[in-house]
């Protein structure tokens, strides 16, 4: 482990770990039998000190001395109770001295410390012993923190403590990211001296400077770095950066989503923080949903979808719709910032039976997705002139106007960095500077949504450098490159333009139901910058080398979907397409579905025994008796909810599966084509 080559036992090893074996197998038998008849005496707890000092991580013998020492305070004077706490953190004391990174061990000293009449003062001294001998410890890390709250000890102080133990190690992984705890409190509350932080940063990135200068190879600086330049850059406040419908746009549905992008995840976008209004009528009939989530339940994409009243429906009358945040106090981050204010206004106009015959005319006809399908778009077609309409004219949306001083502090960085990688072949530090260099044309720009991509040739430049350096991560570099590449396509209508193609055969009035985004070909890894893409209705992702398609529940126009000549591994990796109720024309052809015996994503996904899903009674039904259906349960949790007309999953290994097929043509009763076969 950590680089050290495992030693063969001696025959002298082998007999000596046999007795400690033994012993301890009978401690922990004399032990159980005290543990389930509930006795604590003095004999006991001696007995069960000699096994934790034995195996320190045996967590029952723990919780053993928990439920001893319940059982002893509550018939003992406080003189006793002291005697009590001194002989627990004596035992945990020995432990810690056998591993001094025992979970069991560390747990029980703060629960045991938690319970008051013990000497923070002593605890520090151990402390700074343990740490003398481990200074990377992180459990001794954590515990400090627990103590230096108990006595109150200011964030500065243990800043210079961090700073005296950086300068005695510059790899000290554990005192950096104490330091960056330490200082985003400080930020967090605004203390003098850290708030603005213009200057403590500028001292930080030269504090750094000198550890990574001087031991480029070593990370602990580097991890420090990325903490810095997250601080400099990240927009103070969570911001509205696109939506669907755009600003100023016409829409000819009379059913339709609407779909905000924030910056960041956030929470509370509901009825009573954004208001919908049509014409001078406020429409109170909504409801929003993030598309997705993260474990504090925020979400970056919200949802919800608008139906124009039947009696607007025979009326030519073309009416405005306005959406707005109504409080600051409404829409916050995780940390519990506002949203900016934002506002964006669009226009309808449509009758009734439009919709129908669009569904009618594309239901009726398999849509092909070849290349003689496409023809490419005339710059002065309607679609270019939708394009600049989506890219040059944004809502009424308060954005961060550009800090001259972050932008300024990365460009230092950047040269600093440049010198560096002169005289120092650094894989980490070409990472570094790729990160600086897209930070830096980010922050140049007036709109958070779109990065001037004045150095993204440089940037694509070394991440293909690292991917040749350091194939041990060549998958990570790579799906950074896949990012920032989609980033150049979507940065303006011009880059965007040479990506969309004219379906040859379309009869849709819709302007975006005619167009095609093809990335295909592109030997993509990941895919991003959705916030740019909410007007996508038909996308062409084959041929590239996805693995995940995170973030695809944004494009909720999406109507056809081409993921052919991929390597997405199993039903959990298209997750997101569950969220596409749109959906009609799928392509999943010659991936990798089914060929992994052990699926490593399953347990992302829900599954019938999950206490966190509702019970669903389709399922049942689908299964119809059949127990082996069950092993088809992440099939179902994505196609369940969806419409889809049009499937090709040919190429995968699920597809030889008759039972699979039978039971994928009875989940969707709206299929018509399979693998180019009309159903019947």
């Amino acid at each position: 482990m950590h680089g050290r080559p495992r030693k063969s036992a001696t025959p002298v090893d082998e007999n000596a770990s046999a007795l400690k074996a033994a012993e301890i197998r009978s401690l922990q038998s004399q032990f159980l039998h005290n543990h389930h008849n509930n006795i604590y005496t003095k004999e006991a707890l001696e007995l069960n000190a000699k096994l934790i000092e034995a195996n320190p991580e045996f967590m029952t013998a723990w919780n053993y001395r928990k439920l001893a020492f319940e059982h002893s305070q509550s018939e003992a004077d406080s003189d006793r109770i002291q005697a009590i706490i001194d002989e627990e953190l004596r035992v945990v004391e020995i432990a810690l001295r056998k591993n001094f990174k025992s979970y069991g061990a560390w747990h029980h000293r703060k629960w045991v410390i938690s319970k008051g009449n013990s000497s923070t003062e002593r605890e520090l001294k151990l402390l700074n012993l343990f740490q003398k001998l481990d200074t990377r410890n992180f459990h001794a890390w954590n515990y400090r923190r627990f103590i230096t709250g108990l006595k109150n000890i200011s964030n500065e102080k243990e800043l210079q403590f961090t700073t005296d133990m950086i300068n005695d190690n510059f790899s000290n992984y554990s005192a950096w990211h104490n330091r960056s705890v330490l200082l985003s409190h400080l930020l967090e509350k605004k203390f003098e001296g850290y708030f603005p932080k213009e200057m403590f940063l500028k001292e930080e990135y030269e504090f750094v400077r000198n550890a990574v200068f001087t031991d480029p190879d070593d990370q602990s600086g580097w991890f420090y770095h990325l903490w810095l330049l997250d601080q400099t850059v990240k927009v103070d406040t969570p911001v509205l950066v696109s939506s669907w419908p755009p600003h100023g746009s016409e829409i000819t549905k009379t059913t339709f989503p609407i779909i905000l992008c924030f910056n960041e995840p956030v929470e509370d976008v509901s009825l009573h923080a954004v208001s919908l209004q049509i014409e001078n009528d406020l429409f109170k009939n909504v409801t929003w949903s993030p598309l997705s989530t993260n474990k504090f339940n925020h979400g970056q994409t919200w949802l919800t979808h608008l139906t124009i009243p039947q009696a607007e429906l025979n009326s030519s009358k073309i009416f405005q719709v306005k959406i707005s945040s109504e409080s600051r106090q409404g829409i916050i981050s995780l940390s519990g910032v506002p949203c900016r204010p934002w506002s964006f206004t669009f226009t309808v106009s449509v009758s009734a039976s439009h919709d129908l015959q669009n569904v009618e005319e594309h239901s009726l006809r398999r849509i092909s997705v070849t290349d003689e399908s496409f023809a490419k778009v005339d710059v002065n077609s309607n679609m270019a002139d939708f394009l600049k309409s989506y890219f040059e004219v944004t809502g009424d949306y308060e954005q961060p106007a550009p800090s001259k001083w972050k932008s300024e502090m990365i460009a230092g960085e950047i040269e600093q960095y440049r010198e560096l990688l002169t005289w120092a072949e650094c894989k980490i530090g070409k990472l570094t500077l790729a990160r600086l260099l897209m930070a830096y044309d980010a922050m140049t720009s007036s709109d958070i949504s779109i990065a001037p991509m004045t150095h993204v040739d440089e940037v694509l430049q070394l991440y293909s450098e690292l991917m040749k350096l350091d194939p041990t991560h060549y998958r990570y570099y790579k799906d950074e490159y896949s990012l920032v590449f989609l980033k150049q396509v979507t940065s303006c209508k011009e880059s965007l333009m040479k990506y969309c193609w004219q379906y040859k055969e379309s009869n849709s009035s819709d302007i975006t139901g005619s167009m095609c985004l093809r990335l295909n070909s592109l030997s993509l890894s990941q895919i991003g910058s959705f916030e740019r893409l909410l007007w996508v209705q038909s996308l062409d992702l084959s041929h590239n080398q996805l693995h995940s398609i995170e973030g695809l529940e944004a494009l909720q126009l999406l109507s056809c979907l081409n993921l052919s000549h991929n390597n997405l591994s199993s039903f959990t990796a298209l997750d997101p397409l569950r969220f596409l109720k749109s959906l009609r024309v799928l392509d999943l052809s010659y991936n990798e579905i089914g060929a992994h015996t052990v699926d490593t994503r399953r347990y992302l996904c829900s599954s019938p025994l999950s206490h966190t899903l509702d019970y669903d009674k389709k399922f049942e039904e689908v299964a119809n008796g059949d127990e082996t259906v069950v092993n088809f349960w992440e099939a179902y949790s994505i196609f369940g909810g969806l419409n889809i007309t049009q499937l090709d999953i040919m190429g995968n290994a699920v597809a030889v599966d008759e039972r699979f097929m039978s039971f994928l043509v009875k989940l969707l009763p709206g299929l018509k084509w399979v693998d180019g076969e009309e159903l019947h």
